[in-house]
């Protein structure tokens, strides 16, 4: 059924025959993969802003978009070069919305939205280096890099008096970036890293990596990894050989599966996540509640990618056109407003108000569901919450 899925996974969020006037865009996320539990709220976010934009009818020339999916698997770089060529060639989309995990990215970018000149906004690729790849001014994130993430984690450790860690990450360009973050920023505060080792994903066994990461000890364990794949096989080993009692989890691994995975071996764990405290935050929860009963909109980057979504449509409609090459200029100008501040802030839910003000030639900041700020390089600026895992459940501890 997955495949058949995988097939045939176009969604269109409007009725009626498919007409000039219709736009698509491409949601490139791991529908396979080590991430797979996180993907189905990311779809149903990007949706979310696509319907409401469709059911304001306020989008240039009568436009109404479509949302067509494709499956990055995360981390097969071929595969999701060949699903987002699929995305451009055949189903003729304007924009993408992803990738999702950095190395795949990074891959769809280089080999399929430069040549085709395709803008690409990415929820959750988290990589340092995307920052600096080239991307002919294509490529945008409403997420953080994970530069970012490695000195929130220092600063976590060190407010919880760790002195030692072992870490461990996946051998992937999202765990290597990371890893690196979070090592430097924690020896520069006086940590020391007792280990610092790759882990593999979809093994069976990890027996042999938890011996090694054991043998250097640490206070804490921290899992620079993938929440389906090898960051909880990692975590399971461990467990199971008392090898450590308290883990560090970084983004990748935030998610409920990990605690259902593991169990009340958990309790004490702590780490952090992309988040958001700006107003529109709420509002946009309470849209996923309206949007569809079984849509949990607080799960990982399922509120950026409702962001990326709104960014690209808005982008458009500010370039009167849905030529990536011509509206690729106005994403940045859409997302931050002027640089005096005189842009009207725009909340999640307020896509089709944000609209209207475009087409009347009236500037708008764009803040939607996480507060969006781009800087250098079409980064997020962003927010982290600070997690710990109490009684079986993630609750937000704080701020940073």
């Amino acid at each position: 059924m997955k495949k058949l899925f995988l097939a045939a996974s176009t969604l269109a969020l409007t009725a009626g025959v498919v007409s000039a006037e219709d736009v698509k865009l491409g949601t490139l996320l791991g529908i396979t993969g080590p991430i797979e539990s996180i993907s189905p709220n990311m779809f149903t976010a990007a949706d979310m802003a696509i319907k409401e934009v469709n059911d304001s009818g306020k989008a240039a020339n009568g436009w109404v978009f479509q949302n067509v999916r494709a499956d990055s698997t995360c981390i097969d770089a071929a595969a999701a070069s060949a699903a987002a060529e699929r995305l451009v060639t055949v189903e003729g989309v304007k924009g993408i919305i992803g990738g999702d995990c950095s190395g795949v990215t990074r891959a769809v970018l280089t080999n399929v939205a430069m040549p085709n000149g395709i803008v690409m906004i990415s929820p959750s690729a988290t990589s340092p280096a995307l920052s600096t790849d080239p991307d002919d001014g294509l490529f945008f994130r409403t997420v953080p890099s994970d530069a970012r993430e490695g000195q929130v984690m220092a600063d976590v450790l060190e407010a919880r008096g760790v002195k030692s860690i072992a870490l461990t990450y996946s051998n992937s360009d999202y765990g290597k970036g990371l890893a690196e973050a979070i090592a430097n920023a924690f020896t520069a505060k006086g940590g020391t890293i007792t280990i610092n080792a790759s882990h593999d994903d979809g093994k069976a066994d990890y027996s042999a990596e938890v011996g090694a990461l054991a043998s250097a000890g640490g206070d804490v364990l921290v899992v620079a990894g993938y929440i389906d794949q090898g960051g909880k096989g990692i975590i399971q080993a461990a467990v199971d050989t008392g090898a450590f009692t308290t883990f560090g989890l970084p983004g990748g691994m935030y998610g409920d599966s990990l605690v259902e995975a593991i169990g009340p071996a958990l309790n004490g764990s702590f780490g952090q996540h992309a988040a958001s405290t700006s107003e529109g935050y709420s509002a946009y929860l309470d849209l996923a509640k309206a949007f569809e009963p079984s849509f949990d909109g607080s799960t990982n980057f399922a509120a950026t990618s409702y962001d990326a979504a709104a960014l690209i449509m808005l982008a458009m409609q500010a370039a009167n056109s849905t030529d990536p090459k011509v509206y690729k200029d106005k994403v940045i100008e859409i997302a931050n407003g002027p640089a005096d501040g005189s842009g009207t802030k725009i909340k999640a839910g307020e896509l089709g108000k944000a609209l209207e003000l475009i087409a009347a030639g009236t500037a708008i900041d764009y803040d939607g569901a996480t507060g969006v700020t781009l800087i250098d390089g079409g980064d997020a600026s962003g927010t982290f919450a600070e997690d710990e895992i109490k009684d079986g459940k993630w609750e937000i501890v704080g701020y940073r």
